[in-house]
């Protein structure tokens, strides 16, 4: 047995786990191996639903709508989606490999033996909501940041490399360098999903049972097969009631409360206050979507929109501008066909119509939420002068 290969008796059970790299070739080989040796009851794989949708409907690409995404208040959500399997398949591509073969492989194996397949992981829409839920808003902007830096590296990696990351040691470090700058996301994205990936492996059926998972989560099941636990708050993506829940109402509230006692006390000093309002979100607003080369209609739809959506917590301008953008600017099959491609360079995902429009309503967004701060304080500050 490799190295990679990881026995573990857990009650009446036989569990083997695989430790991949999901560009590697040689992760291909022990999945297959193992099968073959083992003979086992049920496969799992690192998979959940929408992912193994994604690989049996290699084609479902073709029916994403764009417009629903927006309405959906996804954006964020695919845009990261898109980074992270654009970069995964440049890697790939460099190993001369297909991400995620490894998996595909463990799902032929189980349909070809008639064996039971699991699929073991949590779905990424409830993780990334997760991670998005105990963030605050310059945790957010911090990691978009690093997220949308790290797409334009391009470093050699070798099948040593890879081979050298399985190693626990190794990846202990690199998750722990991951903890430093963004403890929740390790938290939510590793740790928790370290215990639903066991919860989930140690209940398949049968007494045999091959897990094909990636090397980082190896140490986490391990630890986490032999206790008992539920899953379902791992699955809660309600997000927690707190004072920053409450400020998103009392804050706009509160701005329209000193604005109208500031009309009352000195009606140039309140109009001035209106004025400086609709002037900085809608301009600033208006000039992200010119820096995402947005479509003259949507500038002017962000720059008439923000100023009334920095009102209401449930609307945002960049859904507006993006879904006007994408009225206009209708993606095509090749954008999708060429998104790995593509989202490579920055020019390309400012060229592609998918990520285009994703930018568009990403930096409207950004752009009326400074707005917004800007010109809060200046209300606020007139509104000290007169009283």
């Amino acid at each position: 047995m490799s190295e990679n290969i990881i026995n573990i008796k857990y009650q009446d059970k036989d569990i083997t786990l695989v430790k991949t790299a999901h560009i590697s070739k040689n992760s291909v080989e022990d999945v297959k191996r193992t099968v073959e040796e083992i003979k086992p009851d049920s496969i799992c794989v690192e998979l959940d639903a929408d992912r193994y949708d994604s690989i049996i409907n290699s084609d479902s690409w073709r029916n994403r709508d764009i417009v629903q995404v927006i309405k959906d208040k996804k954006v964020g959500f695919l845009m990261v989606n898109i980074i992270l399997a654009s970069f995964q398949k440049r890697m790939a591509k460099k190993m001369d490999n297909t991400s995620g073969q490894e998996m595909i492989t463990g799902i032929h194996l189980a349909k070809e033996n008639d064996l039971n397949l699991v699929l073991a992981d949590r779905s990424i829409k409830n993780t990334f909501t997760r991670i998005w839920n105990k963030l605050g808003f310059f945790e957010k902007a911090k990691l978009i940041y690093a997220i949308f830096l790290s797409i334009f590296e391009d470093e050699d990696i070798t099948e040593e490399d890879l081979e050298q990351l399985k190693k626990s040691d190794a990846l202990e470090a690199a998750l722990n360098e991951i903890g430093k700058d963004f403890p929740i996301v390790k938290e939510v994205l590793v740790d928790e999903r370290d215990k639903y990936l066991a919860y989930k492996i140690k209940n398949a059926p049968g007494n045999k049972i091959v897990a094909i998972i990636g090397a980082a989560h190896a140490g986490g099941i391990i630890k986490n097969i032999p206790l008992e636990y539920s899953i379902d708050e791992l699955d809660d993506t309600s997000k927690k009631k707190g004072i920053g829940s409450l400020l998103k109402w009392v804050l706009p509230l509160a701005l329209i409360g000193i604005v109208v006692y500031t009309l009352i006390q000195n009606r140039d000093v309140g109009l001035s206050q209106i004025y400086s309002w609709f002037l900085w979100n809608g301009s600033l607003s208006a000039f992200g979507v010119l820096l995402a080369f947005g479509h003259p209609l949507s500038i002017l739809t962000a720059f008439v929109m923000a100023p009334i959506t920095s009102l209401n917590p449930l609307l945002a301008a960049g859904w507006f501008a993006g879904l006007t953008e994408a009225h206009i600017r209708k993606p095509k099959v090749k954008d999708f066909e060429n998104l790995a491609e593509d989202t490579s360079t920055l020019k390309g995902f400012w060229h592609n119509r998918v990520t285009h429009i994703l930018l568009v309503v990403i930096m409207a967004n950004i752009f009326s939420t400074i707005g917004t701060f800007v010109s809060g304080v200046g209300i606020i500050s007139s509104f000290i002068n007169i009283i």
